[in-house]
């Protein structure tokens, strides 16, 4: 019985993480879109700036002396702080394959593309190379999960070979 309920949890391991490799390449396809429309911003932004004999910074230093200008000003810092971060990850991103995302969730960073990502994301059998390896990764994961768990949840006699 043990040992189908491993077998259980690790091929929904596996299917889950086999979704990884396609569901990697929508974040970045996103992300690079993200970063296509922030670059716009801010090539419109250093455009005005430069129209007006300013560079960048001297025209955000202007961006003040009432609520508004203040508001626009800092959305302005906000959208070349994003900008400036979208692009590390994307250039990091797109370097790594599929199956090395696995080991960089943590610069999937974006919230908002990630949730944009995961609210159009649909499951599809994973006919890739990479989904067959991320299944097999979650597979072999799975079943590790499921024997240590089945180690921890044992009575303390059963775990020191006590009968």
């Amino acid at each position: 019985m043990i040992g189908i309920l491993r077998l259980a949890v690790a091929v929904c391991v596996a299917v889950a993480l086999s979704q990884f490799p396609a569901f990697s390449d929508q974040y970045v396809q996103r992300l690079g879109g993200r970063v296509d429309a922030l670059s716009r911003v801010a090539a419109d932004f250093d455009a005005s700036a430069d129209g007006a004999g300013l560079t960048r910074e001297q025209a955000l230093a202007d961006l003040s002396g009432s609520a508004f200008r203040d508001a626009h000003g800092a959305n302005m810092r906000d959208v070349f702080a994003r900008l400036d971060r979208a692009r590390a990850d994307l250039q990091l991103l797109r370097l790594a394959g599929p199956l090395e995302r696995m080991l960089l969730p943590h610069w999937m960073r974006d919230g908002e593309t990630l949730a944009a990502t995961w609210g159009d994301f649909r499951p599809a059998v994973p006919v890739t190379v990479a989904g067959f390896w991320a299944a097999g990764i979650g597979l072999v994961l799975g079943w590790l999960l499921a024997a240590l768990a089945g180690l921890v949840f044992r009575r303390p006699q059963e775990r020191l070979g006590w009968r």
